[in-house]
């Protein structure tokens, strides 16, 4: 199968850059990035802090990371006092895992005993809003946004200024009927009639250059927030991206559970759109309207020492962050990680969504695997490292299904192909997901 992936850029990694809620194992790339690797990213990280409960049977692996972490801080803590360094890192995972007020209980005495560390001040700020205290969050975002070095200083401010707004709109911020006023911009819609592929006559130019890329960082450090989505959202529409909008006011509503009526009418607008230009042949609309500086958002280390163990006469569960981590170079040649070298000509089980590229008959020979399922506003379109081909084994067939399912077969990895997708499950059997 060679589907798609001529019609996708093969985008050159940038210099990674660490940013938002400051924790020394977690790093950012140079954003925007492009929303197809931006989007996962962010559901990630917004899984990290989701109740056991609700992602029962869920491989997590960023929270496992996250949560080992903690525990040895933690550990360490009781048997010395940190350094200023690591009660940041403490306190960012407890942000993190979804726990602000033991970040605060770690990162308050820890900021008043070294008044000049940014990065302390930084997560505490953070930490403050997160427990809902506006004035205490500002106070610590302001010491934050001075000790800030040159690079980090304008996110840090329009931090500052999401706390400041969000507090003097007191307990309306909790039914938000418009995205923050970061910008200072009047979306056409806002409070008015709805327009899609553009924002208020004269409004564009107040718009900056960095907006996309401020209101990713903010939503990488607040990855529960779904008001910031909604604003990426109206960003996205603002330089003529309506399908974007619509897909990201569509997890607003299904993933964050928005009801402001004006979201939902914004939302209706732009899928409506998204459909007209479908229609007309448009399919590629507002896809160039952003220049992008990554094709995702985090980068995402692999600790060899938590990967199954490759079994030489058995099936070994194949991780999506393996298959992820491929990198393509500027002639489109993938270097895949040494794990998933050795596992080449092996049996592997992966488990996923199907996308069936279109096809609409019911006895599909192979399809196309995904971790999330596409139509999810998460997924857009995913890139080539986060695509897996799978041929079924010789006679079988299978209809499309929207349920997760699990594959089992043997991994082949492509290496000289640009046109073919790098990872391939072959004489694949078909199974209900774990």
């Amino acid at each position: 199968m060679r589907p798609l992936l001529a019609l996708l850029a093969l985008c050159t990694v940038l210099a990674p850059a660490r940013g938002g809620l400051y924790y020394s194992g977690e790093a950012f790339r140079e954003l925007p990035a492009r929303w197809r690797g931006f989007l996962p990213d962010h559901r990630a990280l917004r899984l990290v802090a989701a109740p056991l409960a609700a992602t029962a049977g869920t491989s997590l692996p960023l929270r496992d990371a996250y949560t080992d972490a903690a525990l040895r801080l933690a550990a360490t803590a009781r048997t010395r006092a940190l350094t200023a360094d690591e009660a940041a890192d403490l306190g960012a995972l407890y942000v993190r895992l979804g726990q602000p007020q033991k970040a605060v209980d770690i990162l308050r005495p820890a900021a008043r005993a070294h008044p000049t560390h940014f990065h302390l001040a930084a997560n505490l700020g953070t930490a403050w809003q997160l427990v809902g205290d506006l004035e205490q969050a500002a106070a610590a975002l302001e010491d934050a946004a001075r000790l800030a070095p040159k690079e980090l200083k304008d996110a840090e401010a329009y931090h500052l200024k999401l706390v400041r707004l969000r507090a003097a709109e007191g307990r309306r911020a909790q039914n938000p009927t418009a995205p923050d006023d970061l910008f200072g911009v009047r979306f056409v819609g806002e409070r008015g009639a709805a327009e899609a592929g553009g924002i208020a006559t004269g409004e564009k130019k107040k718009l900056p250059a960095n907006a996309v890329a401020v209101a990713q960082q903010l939503a990488l450090w607040l990855p529960a927030d779904g008001r910031l989505v909604w604003l990426l959202g109206e960003l996205a529409n603002a330089v003529g991206d309506a399908r974007t909008a619509a897909n990201l006011l569509d997890g607003c509503v299904s993933e964050f559970n928005m009801a402001s009526p004006e979201l939902r009418a914004r939302r209706q607008l732009y899928r409506t759109t998204a459909a007209e230009w479908d229609k007309a042949g448009e399919h590629d609309r507002g896809k160039d309207a952003i220049t992008f500086r990554s094709p995702r958002a985090l980068v995402r280390g692999v600790d060899p020492a938590k990967l199954p163990a490759i079994k030489l006469d058995g099936v070994t569960p194949l991780p999506w962050v393996v298959v992820g981590e491929t990198e393509i170079g500027p002639r489109g040649k993938p270097v895949f990680l040494k794990y998933l070298e050795q596992l080449d000509g092996k049996r592997v089980s992966l488990t996923g969504f199907m996308s069936a590229g279109g096809a609409t008959e019911n006895e599909l020979t192979g399809f196309l695997m995904t971790e999330n399922a596409i139509g999810c506003w998460f997924c857009e379109t995913p890139g080539p490292t986060q695509v897996v081909t799978v041929d079924l084994t010789a006679g079988a067939t299978t209809a499309p299904m929207r349920a997760a399912l699990k594959v089992t077969g043997t991994l082949k990895l492509n290496r000289t192909d640009p046109e073919a997708f790098p990872v391939t499950i072959t004489d694949a059997t078909i199974g209900a997901a774990d």
